[in-house]
Order: structure tokens, then C-alpha cells, then sequence
């Protein structure tokens, strides 16, 4: 997945290997291009698939904080990704 988020630590934390901390909307549009490249599907596929426009595709893989939340978890299920939420590591907020 992406190296500019954190790779959380399997083991007891209930979370599978592979799973990366998204801080930022860049975060999140970096790891949906790295999926979307990796089931060698273009944006105006995914955009096809997910009935949304290529537009939105286009702004959510740069990173733009202000797309629409469900569109955006739409596009992740269509790759094959879902988002957890959990308190942060260490109780900190």
C-alpha cells in the first residue's frame, strides 16, 4: 500500500497485515490510485464501474479533501477496500 501513510502492527491489534493509516485526504487518494493500478484498471473504468464521473475518480486520487464521503467509500469497496476506525494507539487523541 502506500509509504506515506503508517503501517499498522499486526499481532493482537485485531487489524490483518497490510492495513495503512490514512491522516489525509492525499493519504487516501494515493492508496485508491495504488489499488486501482494494481487491478490494472483505469480511472475511467473505476468511474464506470462505481457510476460516478471520472471527474470525482480523478479528484479523490489527488487527494481533494472535500469529496463527497460516501462516493469516496463506494469507490473504496468497488477496489476491495474498507475503512476501520479505532481509537489511536496509546489512547492519545
Amino acid at each position: 500500500m502506500a509509504s506515506t501513510g503508517k503501517n499498522i502492527p499486526s499481532g493482537n491489534s485485531g487489524v490483518t497485515q497490510g492495513a495503512t493509516v490514512v491522516q489525509t485526504a492525499a493519504d487516501l487518494g494515493e492508496l485508491v490510485r495504488e489499488r486501482r493500478r494494481a487491478l490494472a484498471l483505469k480511472q475511467t473504468d473505476v468511474a464506470g464501474l462505481g457510476s460516478t464521473g471520472n471527474r470525482f475518480i480523478i479528484e479523490l486520487e489527488r487527494g481533494k479533501p472535500t469529496v463527497q464521503l460516501q462516493k469516496a467509500l463506494d469507490v473504496l469497496s468497488l477496489l476491495g477496500l474498507e475503512v476501520l476506525v479505532r481509537p489511536k494507539a496509546g489512547g492519545q487523541p
